[in-house]
């Protein structure tokens, strides 16, 4: 069975840094669009940064700057290196893959299991 294990994430103090990771476990055909995802307490679940297999990337204006994503195509990861955090990005992180788990199938949504980022002093 195809899912996504997230790692990383915890708690820093504003101004810190933390990265986080996310594998695509189980065999598929291709992975087009990996991409973050966050949600705090009472907010809706919104778009981070995302990536396309071919390096294209978006951020949202929050984070432009201080957040990097990247993936790995061979090993089927994406990592994204959180800096200058400040308390506003504290929220329950999610890794999020569109693919196809076989050629001609139809295009498969997963999400992680969310990992806790705490900001705070």
């Amino acid at each position: 069975q195809v899912r996504l294990v997230e790692s990383g994430g915890g708690w820093v103090q504003p101004g810190g840094s933390l990265s986080l990771s996310c594998e695509v476990s189980g065999s598929v055909f291709s992975t087009p669009t990996m991409g973050w995802y966050r949600q705090a307490p009472g907010k809706e679940r919104e778009l981070v940064a995302g990536i396309s297999s071919g390096g294209g990337v978006n951020y949202m204006d929050s984070v432009k700057g201080r957040f990097t994503i990247s993936r790995d195509n061979f090993n089927n990861m994406v990592s994204l290196q959180m800096d200058s955090l400040k308390p506003e990005d504290t929220a329950v992180y999610y890794c999020n893959a569109v693919l196809y788990i076989k050629p001609n199938s139809v295009p498969t949504h997963l999400w992680g299991q969310g990992t806790q980022v705490t900001v705070s002093s």
